[in-house]
């Protein structure tokens, strides 16, 4: 089938990223188009893989991996001015290393800022933003059913902020942004299915180039 990495030229290889709000289907778009495209996707596996390659636990790399609070932001950005490098810095460079590593051959990955570090490595990327609005995103919260004990609005806007804080402070740029995006999507709008089916349109004849 075309659009395999087996059957993909070395030299013309491409990653799709997928940066997302919280509750915009991220993790099941990236699930749905590795079936219907055939190859590999990248989310939780990123905890694993950093974990190994940085040496902190994966419950660090779970917890510092891809959120950082403003407190935390202040507090990360004394310590570095200094020659210690805190947890935050050390789990980037790590998971950074892990990006390059895995763009090696075609491949989708969902976050951890890999839109930004692939196109300053010179990886060519097709970038995705979904997005949707409060009320279909809570709903998929609701199911995802994540926020333990927390109020669930307070949850996503709480992971919201903590991932666009975490963006800002290692790539320089403000997620969400279309400027950094080849396609940004309302899941909402044009629900999950037809977002899929979108993207497999046109995935399918820019692998095969």
């Amino acid at each position: 089938m075309k659009g395999t990495v087996e059957n993909l030229k070395e030299e013309t290889y491409m990653v799709i990223t997928i940066s997302r709000e919280y509750g915009a289907y991220g993790r099941s778009v990236a699930k749905a188009l590795s079936k219907r495209l055939g190859i590999e996707y990248y989310d939780v596996d990123f905890v694993r893989m950093t974990a190994k390659k940085s040496g902190y636990s994966e419950e660090d790399v779970s917890r510092e991996g891809e959120t950082l609070s403003a407190g935390s932001r202040f507090i990360n950005s004394f310590l570095s001015t200094s020659a210690y490098n805190s947890s935050y810095d050390e789990i980037f460079l790590a998971q950074k290393e892990v990006v390059l590593e895995l763009a090696k051959k075609t491949c989708i990955m969902v976050g951890r800022c890999s839109n930004i570090i692939l196109r300053e490595a010179g990886v060519r990327t097709f970038d995705v933003f979904l997005h949707a609005d409060h009320d279909f995103r809570k709903a998929h919260a609701m199911e995802l059913n994540e926020y333990g004990k927390v109020d669930v609005d307070r949850y996503m806007d709480r992971c919201d902020h903590w991932r666009k804080t975490y963006y800002r402070a290692y790539t320089g740029h403000e997620m969400g942004n279309y400027h950094d995006y080849d396609l940004s999507i309302d899941v909402g709008k044009i629900g999950f299915d037809r977002t899929v089916e979108l993207l497999v349109s046109l995935l399918k004849d820019m692998l095969a180039d």
